[in-house]
């Protein structure tokens, strides 16, 4: 097997991980690919996703960089783990304006407590809009709460 193939359970996860963003599906974030340390996710620009500029807030980018690199980082985590950012630093280069945005992350760096990654967004066109560097730290799982 591929050291970047997930297994079962890890796709399980990852999986549950999807159904249960609802923030991100509201941003229509979708999953593009996950691969372990890696995954790569995207959204199309809506006018919801616009400021008054008419360009897409950067509310909006940061959460579709930083969910991309909580699902880069599942399979790198045990089943009772969990991680949670710490630290996201953003440089916006671009301004997005229309069609399909898309950011892929990657695992830079595991630690047994923090995980660092960077992450790049790409206008529709292939160009730059945006890169980041981000930190994780590995938590133990809470117990599931009811909804």
């Amino acid at each position: 097997m591929n050291q970047l193939e997930l297994t079962d359970q890890q796709r399980q996860r990852i999986t549950r991980g999807l159904e249960r963003m609802r923030f991100g599906q509201m941003l229509g974030i979708q999953l593009e690919k996950a691969e372990r340390g890696m995954a790569t996710m995207s959204f199309e620009v809506t006018d919801s996703l616009k400021q008054v500029n008419g360009v897409v807030h950067g509310g909006a980018i940061a959460s579709l960089i930083d969910t991309a690199t909580a699902f880069a980082i599942i399979p790198l985590l045990q089943e009772e783990e969990t991680a949670s950012t710490i630290e996201l630093s953003i440089s916006y280069l671009r301004p997005l304006i229309a069609g399909k945005v898309t950011c892929s992350a990657f695992v830079r760096r595991e630690g047994k407590r923090l995980i660092a990654l960077s992450a790049d967004v790409l206008d529709n066109c292939g160009n730059l809009a945006a890169t980041s560097l981000s930190t994780y730290m590995r938590l133990p799982k809470r117990p599931a709460r009811d909804e």
